[in-house]
């Protein structure tokens, strides 16, 4: 055919070229033909029914596992929520035009949400400080990971130096900028018409502008898959999703979504175990990306407790499918076969028993608040004098009403607002005067030519001088670098020990040898000698006290005591901050004189209106660990004072947050397990063991005790100064003798030739401690730190003091290895792992690190001397279960009162439960020893719960005479 077609046009006698012309022309015009049909015959029907699709992979969220205790009652679990998402699916003209419609579109959106009372939930290290200036919230490997992100660097180490010591000031400048996302345009600078036409007001509040690249930055770290929206807010109530689906059409790439938040059940008293959960950081993701886990950049993870520890058991696994979106991100149609099952994470089962945890805090709390109200004396002041009993300190109501204001109970800052009532207006015209004249006289010591030396000053001044120098410019401010000071340095040394020169003298000083970063009060370019210097730091001081919240206190504190303000006031301001609940007929007795302050606060304490946590006195604080003694599982693990988690997880309450951070009473210090006093007499059970095994004790030994050891200079007083009389093994640690452990540790010491070696008596003394394995951590699966052992002092040692410390969780496995006549536990609060079926996954049973190689009847001896303790004590005879158990009083601070401590276990025939209790500053033993009672009161049902559980203080131990 093709031979036919060259011999037909050579035929004809046409060109090669013409050929190829006459083909393209036909071609053409079958293109004309067919573009005429497209656009002109069949454009309008073929425009109509046209939509561009694009395939997108949509993520399902799995959900997070529960945790539950040990019968299976919820402790943390999922609740259905509302989150408001936001996804690029723009098409833009220029640069300029995205960025005027996302700013639109962010800046709609942040009204929507401020009109609900709602805010944006994203993780960005850069905050408002209480100066309203941009501060970074983050330091180290989290912060210059994310300097990395913001300058799109892939690693740290790709960072210019000038980015990885950019401020938190040039990071905001930069990406508000025209460089990133366009707020403002310095360059080519937005018309009026165009703000208006994109709904734009023509500049931003400093707040307006941190949420606005808040919600750019984290749309900007999806650029790579444009069509993965991201969340910018979450737990969204009712009424902002309505606004929103109504808005959605004008609000390009916004839409709301079912998601899920995390829920905790008796949350204070389970917070410091369950933890939270939360935005994961940079440092979080890369950790577990590590580990070989898949987390997507905006992975909800655990922060703190078992939430943390329990990670990758709780996480659930994402699903997937397939969509096809319009140009405006639409979903037109979903894949059938692509989608890909979420899975849910898998349950945590706690060896805790919910009911026991709930009621054994309530009782501590009850019973703290009862010590605490036992104790507040109406005075002003009270003077610890030298040589007192710790037992005999008292708590004046002064320090009560400033502890209002010092742990802010009490919202000082409120106090010059314009809706602040006119009491919280007249007491803020009383601080301004005083803060002007305490001003004056702080000036001019810092000025004149010859100032008072720090120990020549009242203690007023004294206490203003300090805050400046150690709060203020060492530890806020970081003016005075603790790095640069030298220690040995004579002026320094003049200046903290022996307080023989000025606070001039010592600043003058200080900035003579460079102890002072002038950056924060000069110019970079400005050069200053050391005069200057010090000139220029007095007035810096002058100025930026003024706003100093720590500052303020001490003022209102001082006002208090000269009674320019009253405690009649400051308890009126509790109604007027909302802080108790409106009772007009007590605030007026309040304000007429009729209703004394005294007998107001002592009212609420005891109601528990106003907490010992709130106050943070002494006492605030306690824990308590309960053991199976026959497993090694723990049952509870109470911290007192707790939080509310649910303020923490999903879109954190940054205000409260803050706020647990300052508090004096550190609700998140687990005392359980972060908190180290000496053991005090309940270590003797440590002693008698060691002198039975070692061959020193036998039922023969005794040792008589007239009140004082005096076999060796300085030995410690028996706490029955009159004597106890001949003591053996039983009789010591039932009376809690401390000649007789001091008699033991003594042979214990002694060496064959009968030469005492303190050295070899701790050494003796701390293999039996070891045994018991008190110098590890308890095994408990959250933040536990290290106790310490004794390295002096045997006879010291002996009763439980020295620099002996322990944890209430290494207490509890003392007397649980006790119980068990030498089966020694490492302490578990997991019990087993399930999947999302109820299928065990793993079982976690508490390992047993040990069993004591010690004599049955060494045993029998400790545990008899331990029931005798309780059948001497009315509290625990009184109980229809028999105990046996060992009291402590650890005296750490001459000025405050002691720790109390009791452990013990029950029934003392057949023990089935260990507890450990300890009551920070608690006064005495006694008050352990009735919150361990009223545990057992409820653990064997000898009591209604009401009866126990009061909501009201408990009635506390007021004697000055300790007993152990």
């Amino acid at each position: 055919m093709v031979k036919k077609i060259k011999k037909f046009i050579k035929k004809i006698g046409l060109k090669r070229t013409t050929v190829v012309i006459l083909v393209f022309c036909a071609m053409f015009a079958v293109l004309i033909q067919r573009l005429f049909s497209l656009q002109i015959l069949h454009g309008e029907e073929y425009a109509e029914n046209f939509n561009l699709s694009i395939t997108k992979e949509r993520t399902l969220k799995g959900t997070r596992g529960n945790i539950l205790d040990r019968n299976g009652k919820p402790l943390a679990y999922n609740q259905l929520s509302y989150s408001v998402i936001l996804e690029d699916n723009g098409t833009y003209d220029s640069t300029r035009e995205k960025n005027l419609t996302l700013n639109y579109v962010a800046y709609e959106l942040l009204n929507i949400l401020k009109s609900h009372n709602e805010s944006t939930d994203i993780t960005f290290h850069i905050v408002l400080d209480e100066d309203g200036k941009y501060a970074f919230d983050a330091t180290g490997f989290t912060l210059n990971r994310f300097k990395a992100d913001v300058y799109g660097k892939a690693k740290i180490e790709d960072l210019k130096k000038k980015q990885l010591n950019a401020t938190a000031d040039e990071i905001m400048e930069y990406l508000a900028g025209e460089e990133r996302f366009g707020l403002v345009n310095k360059e080519k600078p937005y018309t009026k018409k165009e703000l208006e036409s994109h709904g734009l007001p023509e500049s931003f509040t400093p707040e307006e502008t941190l949420e606005l690249v808040k919600i750019r930055y984290i749309l900007s770290t999806n650029s790579f898959k444009k069509y993965v929206p991201v969340t910018i807010a979450t737990n969204v109530s009712e009424e902002t999703v309505a606004e929103i689906m109504e808005r959605k059409d004008k609000l390009q790439g916004v839409d709301i979504t079912e998601d899920s938040i995390r829920v905790y059940d008796e949350a204070e008293s389970f917070a410091s175990i369950i933890g939270y959960t939360g935005k994961a950081d940079s440092e979080e993701l890369e950790s577990l990306r590590d580990q070989g886990y898949d987390y997507s950049t905006d992975a909800v993870v655990g922060k703190a407790g078992i939430e943390k520890e329990m990670e990758t058991k709780l996480q659930g696994k994402d699903g997937s499918e397939t969509v096809f979106v319009d140009t405006m991100g639409k979903v037109l149609k979903i894949e059938s076969d692509s989608r890909k099952e979420p899975e849910s994470g898998n349950d945590v089962y706690l060896t805790l028993d919910k009911d026991l945890q709930r009621i054994t805090y309530d009782i501590l709390e009850q019973k703290i608040a009862g010590i605490l109200v036992a104790n507040i004396i109406n005075a002003k002041e009270f003077k610890v004098e030298d040589g007192m009993d710790t037992a005999a300190i008292k708590t004046p109501i002064y320090d009560v009403y400033n502890a209002l204001i010092n742990n802010s109970v009490l919202d000082i800052s409120h106090f010059k607002e314009d809706d602040a009532t006119e009491l919280e207006k007249e007491v803020y015209e009383r601080f301004q005067q005083k803060q002007s004249e305490v001003f004056a006289q702080v000036k001019e010591e810092l000025t004149k030519e010859n100032p008072a030396a720090y120990k020549d000053l009242s203690e007023e001044m004294q206490e203003y001088q300090s805050y400046i120098v150690n709060d203020f410019l060492m530890n806020k401010k970081g003016i005075l670098s603790k790095d640069s000071i030298d220690s040995s340095d004579s002026v320094y040394k003049a200046w903290t020990k022996e307080e023989s020169i000025s606070l001039k003298e010592f600043l003058t000083y200080a900035a003579g040898k460079n102890w002072i970063d002038i950056s924060q009060f000069s110019s970079e370019d400005e050069y200053l000698d050391s005069n200057e210097v010090y000139t220029a730091l007095a007035d810096y001081l002058t100025e930026s006290l003024a706003d100093d919240e720590g500052f303020s206190k001490i003022l209102y504190k001082y006002m208090l005591h000269e009674d320019t303000i009253s405690g009649a006031q400051l308890c009126m301001l509790l109604y007027d901050q909302n802080v108790l609940e409106k009772d007009d007929a007590t605030y007026q007795a309040l304000k007429s004189g009729s209703m004394r302050a005294y007998d107001f606060m002592i009212n609420k304490i005891r109601n528990l209106e106003i907490t010992p946590a709130q106050l943070a006195l002494d006492p605030c604080s306690g824990s308590v660990v309960i053991t199976d003694v026959n497993t090694g599982e723990t049952l509870a693990c109470v911290t007192y004072p707790g939080y509310d988690n649910n303020r923490l997880a999903n879109n954190m309450d940054t205000e409260y947050f803050a706020k647990l951070s300052q508090d004096l009473s550190g609700p998140f210090y687990n005392k359980a397990t972060q908190q180290l006093t000496a053991p005090g007499s309940t270590f003797k059970v440590v002693t008698v063991v060691a002198g039975m095994e070692e061959g020193i004790v036998n039922d023969s030994y005794g040792a008589v005790c007239t009140g004082q050891f005096d076999k060796v200079a300085n030995a410690p007083w028996c706490w029955l100064h009159s004597g106890h009389g001949y003591m053996n093994a039983v009789s010591g640690i039932t009376n809690s003798c401390n000649v007789f452990m001091n008699q033991v540790a003594y042979d214990l010491g002694t060496d064959a030739d009968g030469k005492y070696s303190d050295s070899l008596g701790v050494e003796k003394l701390m293999k039996y401690a070891n045994l018991f394995r008190l110098n590890e951590k308890s095994g408990l699966e959250i933040t536990e730190v290290s106790p310490k052992m004794s390295t002096s002092d045997a006879l010291r040692t002996s009763i439980g003091q020295s620099d002996l410390s322990v944890t209430t969780s290494q207490l509890a496995r003392y007397v649980t290895t006790i119980a068990s006549r030498g089966t020694s536990y490492q302490l578990s609060l997991l019990d087993k792992v399930t999947d999302s079926k109820g299928e065990i996954i793993e079982d976690y049973t508490p390992e047993v690190k040990g069993d004591m190689d010690v004599a049955d009847h060494t045993w029998t001896t400790v545990q008899e001397g331990m029931r005798g303790v309780a059948k001497n004590n009315a509290s625990l005879s009184s109980l229809s279960v028999s105990v046996a158990g060992k009291t402590g009083t650890a005296q750490e601070d001459l000025t405050r009162p002691s720790h109390a401590l009791f452990m013990g276990f029950a029934p003392y025939e057949n023990p089935e439960v260990g507890i450990a209790v300890r009551i920070g500053n608690g006064y005495a033993s006694s008050n352990a020893v009735d919150v361990a009672k009223d545990i057992l009161r409820y653990k064997y049902n000898l009591a209604d719960e009401s009866e126990i559980v009061t909501g009201t203080a408990s009635s506390a131990d007021t004697t000055t005479t300790r007993n152990d």
